[in-house]
Parts: structure tokens; C-alpha cells; sequence
């Protein structure tokens, strides 16, 4: 079992349960990584012995990545984010693919990374993009997915875990209809690496994004699965590392740092996904007794991740429920422009309405949550809500 003494940085500070917006970074991983900034400075490319424990570090990380995808330490290239990773598969394979087709699929509730790369293909090289509706879970229809493929498609991109409902993707079925159609298929995984399997085979993705600050280890790291005889356009020209499709001299030391992320979920994988998921419907069940009849769960029931509980609480706003509320670091998914609050664009594309979507708390658990956390959170919100009426 992991470690679950409190880290240092949530010390006496308010309950965190936004671990999907970020993770604080794994003591073991700054471990990890302190060497490479104060010892080991080398440039892995260099020729001479300064350059070797960066180089062979990176390889080591290289690997410990690939086992947590289940491929091959080739297949991954590091980037700087799981953002950088979006736009070099979607955009990699669209200027690649661009002499066949110009037609890519995706869906509404995709992270702005891809949904944005995908506006800028439309603008600047006159790309045609489909994006497909969800059904009221926030899942697409694989059917629908078929049926928008036509000659011109070179791509789908869907990802894996929606980041705040945590509704799962089916993957799966819709790599078998995208290769039936020799269509390459990406999938955003930022907030399923580290937390449930994300075994590449058993998905059936051509390209996958990793993002680092999403399994403990420090931002500004990422990386993506690229299926080995896949050609994408680099998105950093230069002198030619990883694979010379995102040149620049590796920040090595958050390579590390991503590396010893991956090996200690990889190991701890099984007995974390039952304990988040065991503190996650406590949490639910906690909430729902109290407040009877006015909780209601946003996301699929069973095909989510195991650590979050989207929720609607009739009566209320959540923005302003979760302002009154300092001893929980939450959010919801809504955003606040000039003192107005919108709905999650996420929440209203799976039918919600106006009310029900910012009436939404999304509150995620991580490696130092703990039952205690849980039900002094659970009181804090009931308390606040019985308050307000």
C-alpha cells in the first residue's frame, strides 16, 4: 500500500479534493530527481562521461513509462506537458496524413488541448473536424463514431477519462471501428494514467498523452505513446531529439521525475484504484443520506474513474457553496468571467440543464485522502448547505 502520511504541502492546510486538477508531487519522486539539478548537470547528447547519467537515466525513464503503458521504451517520446502531447499527435498526424485526407473526428467534451489544436487545423490548414455528441452519461456512441468516418479520415481522437465527470471512453470498440477503416486513433489519457490500467494493446491506440502532474510527479513533464511505424510532423524542429519529433535538449531531471511516477503506480496500481473507489462512494453515500433526494450523479455509475464523484445538489450553486466552504479545496467544473458564473460546458453537452450544471461539485480523491478527510468533508458540505436553507 502506498504511504498515505500527509505530504508536506497539504500540511495543515484545507481538505484537497481537486487531485484531477493537479497532484502534489511524491516525496520519492523529488527524490528522484534531485540529483540531476544539483550533481548530474550533462547534456545527454554530449559525447564525454558528464553526459552519461543523464543519458542513461532518461532511458531508465523511458522504460519505466513504457511498463506502465505496456509497450515498448521506443514507443514513448517525453514531452513538456500533456497539452504538448495533444497537439503533436493531432497535429503530428494531420500534416502527415494530409496528402490522403483532411477529415479529423473527435467529441464535445474533449480537454480545450485537443478541442482547441482541432479550431487551429480547421483555421490554418482548412481541416474539416467532426465532433460528436455524448449521451447523457458523457459517453460517445461507438455507432456514431463509424458513421461519421468517410474517405477523407485520417485521425479520431477521444480520450480516455473525462477530467470532471470521469466518465471512461469504450476505447476499445472504437480502435477496432477506426482500424477496420485504416484510421489511426489518439486518445488524451491524462487523467486515466496512473490511476486505472492504460495498457495500450488492450486499448487499441495508435497515440496516447501523458501528463506527469497527473500521477504525482512535477508539471511541465509529459509524454506520448506512439505506435511503432506511425509517421507524425514534428512540433519542435531542431536538433533532433526524441526521435526528432520534439527537438530540445531534455529537461532530465523531470524526466526522472515522470519516470519514478509511473514505476510507483505501476506497483501500487490494483490496491489504489479499490481504496479510492471505496472512499469515493462513501463519500456519496455520506452526502446522499443527508441530503436525501437532492444529490445526483453526473458521469456513467460503473465506467469512471475511481477516484471522482461529480455530483449536482439541488439548491445550490457550487462556486458559491465551495466559496463558503474554506476548509475544502475542491472546484466544479463551471468558470467565472466578471462576476458571473457559467455552466460546465462538459455538464451541458450531456443534457444538463442551466441549474442542475452549476449546481455540480466535483470532488476528486488522490494518494493522501483519507476516510477521516472524507467524512469531515462530507459534514463540512452538509453543514454548509443546511445553512443556506
Amino acid at each position: 500500500m502506498i504511504n498515505n502520511n500527509v505530504h508536506p504541502g497539504l500540511k495543515d492546510g484545507p481538505i484537497y479534493l481537486d487531485y484531477n486538477a493537479t497532484t502534489p508531487v511524491d516525496p520519492a519522486v523529488v527524490d528522484s530527481m534531485l540529483p540531476f539539478l544539483s550533481t548530474y548537470f550533462g547534456n545527454p547528447s554530449s559525447g564525454h562521461s558528464y553526459a552519461d547519467a543523464a543519458r542513461t537515466a532518461i532511458m531508465e525513464a523511458r522504460r519505466k513509462v513504457a511498463d506502465l503503458l505496456s509497450c515498448q521504451p521506443d514507443e514513448v517520446i517525453f514531452t513538456g506537458c500533456g497539452t504538448e502531447s495533444d497537439a503533436l499527435a493531432i497535429r503530428g498526424i494531420a500534416l502527415a496524413q494530409q496528402t490522403r485526407g483532411k477529415h479529423i473526428i473527435t467529441q464535445v467534451t474533449e480537454h480545450p488541448a485537443v478541442l482547441n489544436i482541432c479550431k487551429a487545423l480547421e483555421r490554418w490548414h482548412g481541416f474539416r473536424i467532426t465532433y460528436l455528441p455524448v449521451d447523457s452519461t458523457g459517453r460517445v456512441d461507438p455507432a456514431a463514431v463509424a458513421n461519421a468516418i468517410d474517405e477523407q479520415t485520417t485521425l479520431i481522437t477521444i480520450m480516455h477519462a473525462n477530467n470532471e465527470t470521469g466518465t471512461l471512453q469504450p476505447l476499445p470498440e472504437i480502435a477496432q471501428i477506426a482500424h477496420q477503416h485504416g484510421v489511426l486513433f489518439h486518445s488524451d489519457a491524462a487523467q486515466s494514467v496512473g490511476k486505472i490500467a492504460t495498457d495500450v494493446q488492450t486499448l487499441g491506440v495508435d497515440l496516447l498523452t501523458v501528463a506527469g502532474h497527473k500521477l504525482y510527479a512535477p508539471k511541465g513533464i509529459g509524454a506520448l505513446y506512439i505506435r511503432q511505424g506511425v509517421t507524425l510532423e514534428p512540433w519542435l524542429y531542431g536538433g533532433g531529439q526524441e526521435r526528432g519529433l520534439r527537438s530540445g535538449t531534455e529537461n532530465t531531471a523531470a524526466i526522472v521525475a515522470l519516470g519514478a511516477a509511473a514505476e510507483k503506480a505501476y506497483h501500487h496500481l490494483d490496491s489504489s484504484q479499490q481504496r479510492l473507489s471505496s472512499l469515493r462512494d462513501h463519500l456519496h453515500t455520506l452526502l446522499a443520506q443527508a441530503l436525501p433526494g437532492r444529490v445526483h450523479l453526473n458521469g456513467h455509475r460503473t465506467e469512471r474513474l475511481p477516484n471522482t464523484l461529480n455530483i449536482s445538489i439541488n439548491g445550490i450553486i457550487g462556486e458559491e457553496l465551495l466559496a463558503s466552504i474554506p476548509e475544502i479545496a475542491s472546484s466544479t467544473g463551471s468558470a467565472c468571467h466578471a462576476g458571473t458564473t457559467d455552466p460546465s460546458p462538459v455538464l451541458t453537452a450531456m443534457g444538463l440543464s442551466r441549474e442542475h450544471a452549476l449546481a455540480a461539485l466535483r470532488l476528486t480523491l488522490g494518494r493522501w485522502s483519507t476516510r477521516e478527510e472524507i467524512e469531515r468533508a462530507a459534514q463540512a458540505i452538509i453543514h454548509a448547505i443546511k445553512i443556506r436553507g
